[in-house]
């Protein structure tokens, strides 16, 4: 078979793994990059023996599939020209800056026949692929997604930045729509919500709390289930799936402590997960990874004409939820009534200082040319 021909739009702190990735693999041929950044672009195409485009249309007519890693703001823009040529393309999550542009590249891919997938990376975390194979129904959810605040992405906030991942996550597990959102917001360091909160009520009865932050000095990507089957627990930076369910004793009569003696009442929290409660632990250190996989599953559904395992719809239905949580977050009364303040970046004022700290020294910053 050819070599898929592949180019590469944005080498910046992402789209150079992109190029990186793609260079190694051996069916795959990668024909070019683009980027604002000409120096950038001469670095990686430099790196990686391929050469520099000055627009992305002038890749159309030499390539077989095209990476989209640019800020969100250009997704829709890029992906619309490649799609209405008939192209595959994998835009980085999200994969649109509104439901809007979402639902017009679907749309465009449906029309021209072209394959259209959405960089969710967190579908090929081995931890997350592991417990899809497990009979499950969750009723209950809490997802953690935090992370420092690296100066990327700010075209966008904490919601469609690092929630989305989540809410792509619970669309697939859960497979049901999202009933209710409830949701508030912050905003610190300017522009976009940096820190969110979001309640979902799904139809079949699922609750779903969600927490996203890029204030945070440590990173942290979890998420746990509560079902009828037993209880899941994911940490996605460890790549780790912990499986607990009641034993088949625990089901069928419960757990009667009336006849225990002292002693064995004393023993007893050390035997819960010995004798009641089953568990496994599953670390994933040989899981690969997942960028890479991510982009063999393109590759692959662009030379086999398949469908890609996060599709176009997928990265379309979580941005309809993401937006719903910052309509929600937008509308957020501070103090609970009108009139007063509400949304990200209208909160209360602070009462004082959490703890005394020397001020450090403060040099004004100069407005922008």
């Amino acid at each position: 078979m050819d070599r898929c021909k592949v180019g590469v739009v944005g080498v910046g702190h992402l789209g150079q793994a992109h190029a990186r990735l793609l260079a190694s693999l051996p069916n795959v041929e990668l024909v070019g990059v683009v980027d604002t950044n000409s120096a950038q672009a001469d670095i990686v195409a430099a790196r990686h023996a391929t050469r520099v485009f000055d627009h992305h249309c002038d890749l159309a007519d030499r390539i077989d599939a095209a990476c989209i890693v640019t800020p969100t703001v250009f997704h829709h823009t890029i992906a619309k020209d490649f799609l209405t040529r008939g192209l595959p393309v994998l835009v980085e999550k999200p994969l649109a800056l509104n439901l809007d542009e979402a639902n017009d590249l679907v749309e465009l891919a449906n029309r021209n026949n072209a394959i259209l997938q959405v960089g969710h990376i967190e579908r090929f975390n081995p931890a997350f692929e592991e417990l899809r194979t497990k009979p499950i129904n969750p009723k209950f959810i809490e997802a953690e997604r935090h992370g420092m605040f690296t100066g990327r992405s700010t075209d966008i906030g904490a919601v469609m930045d690092l929630m989305i991942h989540d809410l792509d996550l619970l669309l697939d597990l859960v497979g049901q729509p999202v009933e209710d959102v409830q949701a508030l917001g912050m905003t610190v360091f300017g522009r976009h919500e940096d820190m969110a909160s979001a309640r979902l009520r799904f139809a079949g009865g699922c609750i779903a709390h969600l927490t996203a932050s890029r204030m945070s000095p440590m990173p942290k990507r979890k998420m746990r289930i509560w079902a009828p089957e037993g209880y899941a627990g994911l940490d996605f930076c460890d790549k780790r799936l912990t499986l607990v369910q009641p034993s088949p004793e625990l089901r069928l009569y419960g757990l009667n402590t009336r006849g225990l003696t002292a002693s064995e009442r004393q023993q007893l929290p050390s035997e819960i997960f010995k004798q009641h409660l089953q568990t496994q632990e599953m670390t994933f250190d040989s899981g690969g990874d997942q960028l890479m996989r991510e982009l063999e599953d393109f590759v692959r559904c662009v030379q086999n004409r398949s469908t890609p395992r996060v599709t176009g719809e997928a990265g379309r239905d979580a941005i309809s939820v993401a937006s719903r949580i910052i309509d929600s977050l937008n509308r957020h009364a501070w103090n609970g009534q009108s009139p007063g303040p509400f949304g990200p970046a209208d909160v209360p004022p602070p009462l004082g200082p959490l703890f005394d700290a020397p001020l450090p020294e403060f040099e004004p910053q100069r407005a922008a040319a």
